[in-house]
């Protein structure tokens, strides 16, 4: 069941990652680096964040501080300019620290304890933490992006007013019938 927990936590994580990755698909070069009215933060900004708070907490997630001293937390609030592939390139290396950690974990880690900024939290806590983090920020982003692009949004959930509709369509699918 422990497995199943951490497969849960996954899954969140790549949920949020992708809603990220379907609004900055949507933005040119240029809107990547705008900020939309009643944001501080530019998309990049965002990015560069989330990556490097990723790194930090899940490079030697079970035996160190999940603040490394090496992270440079405010430069990430920094202004930057950067290509695409640049912006890929560092959302990447935060998502792949996260994932490669997550495989790791095993049953007994989830009653270990780990520190983050020196304060001890039970791995499910901090895993929890984490992800709220990342949605937090994600939401951000997509307000940004959704901002920017106006009426040529595309949305990444069901659209407005197209609820039932899509209700509907989910109701007629067949499905498994129980043998009980």
């Amino acid at each position: 069941m422990p497995r199943d927990f951490i497969g849960s936590i996954e899954g969140e994580y790549r949920h949020y990652k992708a809603l990220a990755e379907g609004a900055m698909d949507q933005l040119s070069p240029e809107e990547l680096c705008s900020h939309a009215i009643g944001s501080e933060h530019s998309i990049i900004t965002l990015v560069w964040h989330i990556s490097g708070n990723l790194r930090s907490r899940f490079t030697e997630f079970l035996s160190s501080d999940g603040e490394k001293s090496w992270r440079g937390r405010d430069s990430e609030f920094e202004s930057r300019q950067t290509s695409r592939a640049g912006l890929v390139q560092k959302w990447e290396n935060g998502w792949s620290v996260l994932f490669g950690t997550l495989a790791e974990l095993d049953d007994d880690d989830l009653n270990r304890t780990v520190s983050i900024r020196s304060v001890p939290l039970d791995v499910h806590e901090a895993l929890h933490r984490s992800l709220a983090h990342a949605s937090y920020h994600v939401g951000q982003i997509v307000y940004v992006a959704k901002s920017l692009r106006g009426d040529a949004w595309q949305c990444l959930s069901i659209p407005p007013g197209e609820s039932e509709a899509w209700r509907s369509k989910e109701f007629r699918k067949e499905r498994p019938r129980s043998r009980a």
